[in-house]
């Protein structure tokens, strides 16, 4: 295999342009450069929480989303590329199955506790930005069909393991105190 990234500095970008995968030039600032730079923010997040001690069932699924947010954002910076359903279908079933560990919440939880539960917060956060900007791009462009439900869900995912992750340590929650 050729090396695709043999050159890093092209300095094709300095006018404020970026090229897409099918070579057509674009304003850093377009609504598909956001969205593709929110997906890759989000997925060095979750190689943050990678960084760090995890349980190997968690480590594993997470590495599979890592794959999957670049099959995403090249499916973002190639217009014609596919994001398959069954990534989502991973995902649910992924939710499901951690979901069903934990007691039903009786409030909202502030974020927090461990280190990796909060960094679980921060990712969480981050996809939600990714999903607006994934929508604002949609209201003006094509997306890949399943990319939308694809990154609400992988939020609500990193919400069910900041839990996971918290309950494994014996972590409490703190729940949002209503005012009074």
């Amino acid at each position: 295999m050729a090396n695709r990234l043999s050159k890093i500095v092209t300095r094709t970008g300095d006018n404020g342009t970026t090229g897409l995968a099918d070579g057509t030039r674009v304003d850093k600032c377009c609504a598909r450069i956001h969205a593709i730079g929110s997906v890759d923010e989000l997925n060095s997040h979750l190689g943050v929480l990678l960084a760090d001690t995890l349980p190997n069932d968690v480590r594993e699924l997470l590495l599979h989303v890592q794959h999957d947010l670049f099959d995403l954002g090249g499916a973002l910076a190639y217009p014609v590329a596919p994001f398959s359903e069954d990534k989502l279908l991973h995902l649910d079933a992924a939710i499901s199955r951690y979901n069903d560990t934990l007691p039903a919440l009786r409030e909202f939880i502030l974020p927090g506790g461990t280190p990796v539960a909060a960094q679980c917060h921060v990712a969480r956060t981050v996809a939600r930005r990714a999903e607006r900007d994934f929508v604002t791009l949609a209201h003006l462009e094509g997306v890949p069909p399943h990319g939308l439900p694809y990154l609400n869900r992988l939020s609500d995912l990193l919400f069910v393991l900041s839990r996971v992750l918290n309950r494994t340590t014996g972590q409490e929650e703190i729940f949002w105190k209503k005012p009074a």
